[in-house]
């Protein structure tokens, strides 16, 4: 199992992470994926063209490379992080805030190209050796942003962030582009899509947590709500860093969406190739929800998707997870695709937080 999860992660690393070349809004878009089929995931085209059924882990690393392809398609491509160093920052002055179980600080991080992303760290002070870190992301909000996840106002149930660091995870809660205090211009950057501003960003948040002292960067997670919930997904997939995974309200596959009305996607903020290149038509978007929760495989995915949900129907998440459970049980890695359908409308109880943290827990113990 952990030879099948380091070959993979090795692939992935090297050919999504590394090599892929810088690109503007005005440069061609990447390549569409050769699968036209998003719904299903357990194929790949070969060579001549020919649809394989996948029967091994390399059939399936060549099905992912595709789904990666899609995505960048959709979003743009990931900048080439090759050369990249250490993630720099600043601590802002009198920011520091002690707890009798955990300080925490406000970070202004160099995310490049002259932009600095406002964050919120999290350290417990119980610390011995290498704790376990986590990117926590929060949902739509307007000026609250990061704040929400730090239990600094909002919704309880989405105090996730606190709530990890008082159970010992090192957590980093960035902003998000134009939400916070993330002041930012969509249409003056290097990116194709605000999703793959957010992917980057949330990658060196990933960076900025694998090189302190005080976290073992085989063991780093994603949890988020909303949009916290698909960016979360966005990073792991890209990021094969992240073992494990919590989407809140995060996901449905497209044509279940809004009964496949892709418009609330379109905006600068998440994908605006949906209505430009694809005019909002699902069965053009080159990628869907099928195939990236199976990317995720063998690492560890947990979905909170409430039955009331009004923005990510919970039909076209139960009609995904058999899809991907096939995935995961090819990597032998069955029990690490979980699925809660609170009865419930666009939020995160107790409950469902309760079974994700102990969900990450498991995957992340050292």
């Amino acid at each position: 199992m952990n030879r099948c999860i380091d070959r993979l992660a090795q692939a992935l690393v090297m050919s999504v992470v590394c090599v892929v070349p810088v690109r503007g809004r005005s440069a061609d878009p990447p390549p569409e994926p050769l699968c036209k089929n998003h719904m299903r995931v357990m194929y790949y085209v070969d060579e001549q063209g020919n649809e394989q059924r996948v029967k091994t882990t390399e059939d399936w690393e060549r099905r992912r490379l595709d789904i990666v392809r899609g995505l960048e398609a959709g979003m743009g491509p990931l900048p080439d992080r090759s050369s990249l160093g250490p993630v720099r920052f600043e601590t802002v002055p009198d920011s520091r805030v002690d707890e009798e179980s955990l300080s925490y600080e406000k970070l202004m991080i160099d995310v490049g190209d002259n932009d600095r992303l406002p964050a919120l760290l999290f350290v417990p002070k119980s610390i011995r050796g290498k704790a376990a870190g986590i990117v926590a992301i929060h949902q739509t909000n307007g000026p609250l942003g990061k704040k929400e996840v730090a239990g600094l106002g909002g919704n309880p149930n989405l105090h996730y962030g606190i709530e990890l660091a008082r159970r010992g995870y090192v957590v980093i809660a960035p902003d998000y582009p134009t939400l916070g205090e993330y002041q930012y211009d969509f249409n003056a950057d290097r990116f194709i899509s605000g999703s793959m501003k957010g992917i980057w960003n949330h990658m060196r948040c990933v960076d900025l947590l694998a090189q302190r002292s005080d976290v073992d960067p085989q063991r780093i997670g994603a949890i988020g709500h909303s949009l916290g919930g698909h960016n979360s997904i966005f990073l792991g997939v890209f990021d094969t860093r992240v073992k494990v995974v919590v989407s809140s309200c995060g996901w449905t596959p497209h044509h279940d969406y809004y009964a496949g009305n892709l418009a609330g996607w379109s905006g600068e903020r998440y994908l605006p190739r949906f209505r430009e290149v694809y005019g909002l038509d699902p069965n053009r978007v080159p990628f869907d929800y099928y195939e990236l929760i199976s990317a995720l495989a063998p690492r560890g995915f947990f979905s909170c998707s409430p039955v009331g949900d009004s923005n990510f129907a919970v039909i076209g998440v139960k009609k995904t997870m058999p899809v991907a459970q096939e995935v995961f049980d090819l990597l032998s890695a069955g029990d690490r695709l979980q699925i809660r359908y609170p009865e419930c409308g666009h939020d995160f109880p107790q409950e469902v937080r309760w079974e994700a943290y102990s969900f990450i827990d498991r995957l992340l113990a050292p």
